[in-house]
């Protein structure tokens, strides 16, 4: 056994160490829950706090600010609110015996870890009251400003007592992907672009972000229910979309580990829209949950986590491929390929030039370790040992003109930017609407190929989409197609060649002319007729007469097609278009001046878009969200939880099914022995 004199140095050593570990993990949580960029990975964040959490264990010296004693804690700006039930964080394991035994054999539920920014929500005679940031588990920011811009959480509920409820605001990956290729500032991870959004005072941009509010727990009822899974119905028969959650019976460690390759697998296969880092359970007996003590800010019956322990795989980068989508420039690692998590990888995003100067990233031989991010993002999580010097390319890869690098103020974060405000590689969103199901249909060509494609240098205009398989034999050998894949986007060309006017001329991203539009249009000329006269007028509003249309959208339309570049696109595209005319004109008037959302699936129509068409053959208007202005909800299924059915129920608007709808306006389309499918009501 060391004598004291050994003892007294070591110990100040750790102290030392650990002093500086915590430093550390500050400084990322702050930057990190209060989306000012990341500077650190997960993956190294949970190392360094596994390291101070050892380092306490061995010296029982717990520092002042410690991360294992405190909550990490958001800066939202705002008026502050001390929580009526504290917002404690869970103690976190990586080890499935841990789990087991914290169960100690009772019935479990077993939920998502969701990844973004706790906040309570609190109800009073069935009316929202008041919505608030975790904050530090004690105080955290009123921001009931915001809920409207929030998809999740309810003006109203039927339940008339007090009620609160935990639940967390996350972006979806898919909206995270769309968001930063719309944006100016590319964000690591959909739980700092949630974080960031909520420092945001403005409710229509923040409702742009499409943060959605899940509940994860029910705080408090007055109603006396003492099971978690009962709690977490209650939740649902009120109209909330609540956490996924399973029960285990017997928490066994067979079971347990059966329950977490099942969560597991959710993941990998990208089942789950959402981001999560982890597993959560709680018992289901919640009045035993209740008389756990409470130890550092852990609530030691209240719920455990579980994290996965990622796998890392050390590789040698090959080169940096710059991807340009809209107007930021993104650096990608190209590495030699590495096996992680059952499959093979080859690339990781690098963000941005901050995190590639971070990391110390060099130039080609650079050993890396690289893992896949809650078993889904490939990420380059060290250099290990740079090779020569990093460097950003001063001409854009997809047009050649100069490059500059931007800091945000907010963030301090470094981007690349194009300064070509004709790059192709910005005009990404026009492509992809031009591509989609209401333009002209190319089925499997997403946003992400669609701007590899653009990189390649194969597309810089609409036309180029249908001379993609001139590119056949160099498309085979990228990564993700093969000769199957290419021989279905090459079939779907094809397809999309025959085209009906509405949908081309939707297609083409014509300011202040969406489908309706299109419609009036086409209901009035013939598409040639159309497109001449738009070229050839001296009229800005030659248009203008036509029922919805008006003399700003008629203008918007000339002007557009009187520009020469959009002229040559045209001019270009036409000829590879088989232009399939319809017959518009409205055929009748039994829907005047009113205004459908269609949503779920339809049984008698072929498609909502054949609804949609007859709808807009009697004069009905249809759109694509809920308003004050809608008249209508359509939707199979009236009792779903969905957030226009939610939307609809607090403006008062009828919600009818397709039956209904047809017993309503399309009685005599229908017979005993036809439907309106039947029928063919849209040739």
């Amino acid at each position: 056994m060391p004598n004291n004199s050994e003892t007294i140095p070591e110990n100040k050593r750790q102290l030392q160490e650990a002093a500086a570990i915590i430093r550390r993990l500050n400084e990322a949580s702050d930057a990190y829950y209060n989306g000012r960029g990341e500077l650190m990975t997960d993956y190294e964040w949970d190392h360094l706090f596994d390291q101070l959490k050892a380092i306490e264990q061995e010296t029982g010296v717990v520092l002042p600010d410690s991360p294992t004693h405190n909550v990490s804690a958001d800066d939202v700006t705002g008026q502050k609110e001390e929580h009526e039930f504290p917002a404690l964080s869970l103690a976190k394991t990586k080890k499935p015996e841990d789990l087991v035994k914290w169960a100690e054999g009772r019935p479990i539920w077993m939920s998502w870890k969701l990844d973004g920014l706790t906040l309570v929500v609190t109800y009073d005679n069935g009316r929202l009251t008041k919505v608030v940031t975790r904050g530090d588990g004690h105080i955290g920011t009123n921001i009931t400003h915001l809920a409207p811009a929030i998809n999740g959480i309810l003006p109203k509920i039927k339940y008339k007592g007090h009620t609160v409820i935990r639940g967390e605001a996350v972006i979806s990956y898919a909206d995270f992907e769309q968001f930063n290729m719309e944006s100016d500032e590319e964000y690591a991870n959909p739980r700092n672009l949630a974080s960031g959004s909520l420092t945001l005072k403005d409710v229509n941009e923040v409702s742009q972000r499409h943060i959605h509010w899940i509940p994860f727990t029910l705080v408090y009822i007055e109603d006396d229910i003492t099971s978690w899974g009962k709690r977490m119905d209650w939740l649902t028969e009120e109209g909330f979309t609540v956490v996924d959650h399973e029960l285990i019976p017997s928490p066994t460690l067979p079971e347990v580990l059966k329950e977490i390759d099942k969560w597991t697998l959710r993941v990998t296969d990208r089942k789950n829209p959402y981001p999560v880092d982890g597993l959560v359970i709680a018992y289901d007996d919640t009045a035993y949950a209740a008389t756990g003590s409470v130890t550092g800010h852990h609530a030691t019956r209240a719920g455990y986590a579980f994290k996965w322990q990622d796998e890392s795989a050390e590789t040698a980068l090959d080169h940096i491929e710059w991807s340009c989508a809209t107007s930021t420039i993104s650096p990608v690692a190209v590495f030699n390929p590495v096996e992680l998590e059952g499959t093979t990888v080859r690339r990781a995003s690098l963000c941005n030039i901050s995190e590639c100067e971070r990391l110390g990233i060099g130039g080609k031989g650079t050993r890396l370790s690289v893992i896949k991010a809650n078993k889904i993002i490939p990420k380059v999580i060290k250099v290990l040992e740079p090779v020569g010097t990093f460097s950003y390319p001063h001409q854009c890869p997809v047009c050649g003109l100069d490059t500059k690098v931007e800091t945000s103020e907010a963030s301090g974060t470094k981007t690349l930017h194009c300064t070509n405000p004709s790059c192709p590689a910005k005009q990404l969103k026009k492509f992809a609407r031009f591509v989609s199901k209401p333009g002209v249909n190319v089925d499997g060509l997403s946003e992400q190929t669609l701007q590899k494609f653009i990189n390649l240098g194969w597309i810089s205009e609409y036309a180029d989409i249908f001379r993609l398989p001139d590119h056949r034999e160099a498309m085979r050998h990228l990564d993700g197609f093969g000769d199957k894949s290419t021989a279905n986007l090459i079939h779907a060309i094809a397809n999309a060649k025959t085209v009906k006017p509405r949908r081309l001329l939707f297609a083409l991203s014509i300011p202040l002319v969406g489908q309706d539009v299109c419609t009036r249009l086409l209901g009035s000329y013939k598409f040639n007729d159309l497109v001449t006269t738009a070229r050839t007028t001296s009229d800005p509003e030659v248009f203008a007469t036509i029922s919805g249309i008006g003399p700003e959208k008629s203008a918007s339309f000339v002007k557009w097609f009187r520009e020469p570049e959009n002229q040559a696109h045209i001019d270009h595209l036409l000829p590879l278009l088989d232009i399939s005319e319809e017959d518009l004109t409205a055929k009748g008037n039994r829907m005047e001046g009113l205004t459908f959302v269609v949503t779920g699936d339809v049984h008698h129509y072929k498609n909502r878009n054949e609804l949609k068409a007859y709808i807009e053959s009697q004069g009905g208007k249809v759109t694509g969200s809920v308003s004050k202005s809608t008249s209508y909800l359509i939707n199979n299924d009236i009792t779903s939880t969905s957030g226009k059915n939610q939307k609809a129920k607090s403006l008062g608007i009828p919600i009818i099914s397709e039956d209904d709808f047809i017993s309503r306006f399309a009685a005599e389309q229908s017979s005993a022995s036809a439907t309106p499918k039947e029928q063919d009501l849209f040739g």
